[in-house]
């Protein structure tokens, strides 16, 4: 079982490489797999507590505190949008160069809206001459997310709601574009990433960045597509 990579940790807290496919912590699901929370766990051989969370299918910047306190106090910079996440996707379509996206979501079906933002601005394009559907081309775009609020499947609703679904999304993107990355370049994951996570220490005060490096996938379609480094 390979390990997860650790990138950052102190006294209080432990951030890792969450791969993609993996959940962070167990929901009782046949096949689930052996979920973050478990492995960071027993890799520590301590308790860890979650203190945000990722959707199974993106990879990237995961935080755990190593005791309650510094639990509490990490949630709380959470809840009062402390902290700035950083995430790069690949969506269908030229998307504007930059953007607000505020759509309210809900977290399920018969849940109240509560507001969302997300800001993005668009870092590269690509266009593949191959046929999707009724175009004789395929476009796709590079962007750079900041959601300002963290709902549920926000970033994958939010391009959704803008006719810019994600790349590999199964349950808001679209299928023909899904298969395209997967016969053309052999890639079957959401091509979401969370590459940055920066926020105050709440014991040091001082300012704290955490950067995931670049997906392999975003790596390979980065050279494939002749993409500059971000």
């Amino acid at each position: 079982m390979a390990r997860i990579p650790i990138l950052y940790q102190d006294e209080h807290y432990v951030a890792v490489d969450k791969p993609a496919g993996m959940l962070v912590h167990r929901r009782g699901m046949p096949g689930e797999g052996i979920p973050v929370l478990q492995r960071v766990r027993d890799r520590l051989g301590r308790h860890v507590f979650p203190v945000h969370r990722l959707d199974r299918p993106t990879s990237g910047v995961l935080v755990f505190a190593l005791d309650p306190e510094s639990a509490a106090r990490l949630c709380a910079a959470f809840e009062s949008r402390a902290v700035e996440k950083r995430y790069l996707a690949i969506v269908r379509g030229y998307t504007e160069e930059s953007g607000i996206i505020d759509y309210a979501l809900r977290e399920e079906p018969h849940m109240p809206l509560q507001p969302a933002v997300t800001c993005y601005r668009r870092l590269a394009t690509v266009e593949l001459p191959i046929a999707v559907g009724r175009y004789a081309s395929a476009r796709y775009s590079l962007v750079e997310a900041v959601p300002e609020t963290g709902r549920y499947h926000q970033l994958r609703k939010h391009f959704k709601h803008i006719f810019h679904p994600l790349v590999g999304d199964t349950t808001h993107g679209e299928g023909r574009h899904n298969r395209l990355f997967r016969t053309e370049f052999g890639i079957d994951r959401l091509l979401l990433a969370a590459t940055d996570l920066t926020f105050t220490h709440p014991f040091s005060g001082e300012p704290l960045h955490l950067r995931a490096p670049l997906p392999p996938e975003f790596t390979q379609l980065f050279q494939q597509f002749g993409w500059p480094p971000v």
